[in-house]
């Protein structure tokens, strides 16, 4: 999906650029000509090969006389480079500054919808699973160790819950409530947190039962309103924000919303989750 979403981008923007080098009646071989490009530069960059520089666009936009078109098309460019930002560049000063980009993001979201198969949703986490998971961040990363500010920054993002008009919607997988983070008292108090949020007014909590029949293809992924959806792969994080592709997502939410378990169906998960904890 990542490496998917980011070539139809560059599709997308190769085919604008087809379509200026053919209205100025040059072949691709005239055009790489006058700028100055091996002769390959053109095809590539108009079949998605490859993301053109902002001096290319510039270039391409003079040889082709749509200077007018430079804004719009750079604009186009940077947006590709933000769709696949890889964790080690985006952590490389440490977790606290990502965490304060996501309180950012939340504030301006009307409406949170969030998939997590595997861990809680971190706007959900206590600070002590926070700690947990972090911590395997930093490490497997290899990136600055700052966990107690990245901490602090995202226990700070959870004041989103209770204050303007702001909705959420989180479903987990079951596995969720049983992946070991840390150690079975870190999974305690998580799962008592977890009870909590049951209770928030504008949250909705659904957990998809290990049962539960397959109805759609899911991955990890955040909705903000209807305008984009991050997905945090094991090397980096998409930013998706094609119409068409986040239609899918709320597709997607929208199938698992009618599997997932809610009110005392979830609290009986999260009920049973616990006595397996307290049992042990």
């Amino acid at each position: 999906m990542v490496s998917n979403t980011v070539h139809q981008a560059r599709e997308a923007l190769g085919h604008q650029l087809k379509d200026l080098r053919k209205d100025a009646g040059l072949t691709g071989r005239q055009l790489a000509l006058r700028a100055g490009w091996h002769s390959s530069k053109v095809s590539k960059l108009e079949y998605g090969k490859q993301t053109p520089a902002e001096t290319d666009i510039e270039v391409w936009c003079q040889h082709c006389s749509a200077t007018d078109q430079i804004a719009d098309l750079i604009a186009a460019v940077r947006n590709i480079e933000t769709m696949y930002v890889e964790w080690r560049r985006m952590l490389r000063v440490g977790t606290r500054r990502r965490q304060e980009a996501s309180i950012t993001l939340e504030l301006e979201t009307k409406l949170m919808r969030w998939y997590e198969p595997l861990l809680v949703p971190g706007i959900l986490h206590t600070a002590e699973y926070a700690a947990a998971v972090m911590g395997r961040v930093i490490d497997f990363y290899g990136v600055p160790d700052d966990l107690d500010t990245g901490v602090a920054a995202r226990m700070e993002r959870q004041q989103i819950l209770y204050r303007g008009d702001h909705r959420f919607h989180f479903i987990i997988a079951e596995q969720a409530l049983h992946t070991m983070v840390g150690s079975p008292e870190i999974m305690i108090g998580q799962l008592d947190r977890l009870q909590t949020i049951l209770s928030l007014p504008r949250v909705s909590f659904g957990i998809i039962p290990i049962d539960a029949p397959y109805h759609a293809p899911t991955n990890q992924f955040i909705m903000f309103d209807d305008r984009l959806v991050n997905v945090e792969t094991v090397s980096a994080e998409l930013a998706i924000t094609q119409p068409r592709e986040i239609a899918l997502y709320t597709k997607a939410f929208h199938i698992l919303t009618g599997v997932a378990a809610y009110g005392k169906r979830a609290q009986t998960l999260i009920r049973s989750a616990l006595d397996g904890l307290d049992s042990s």
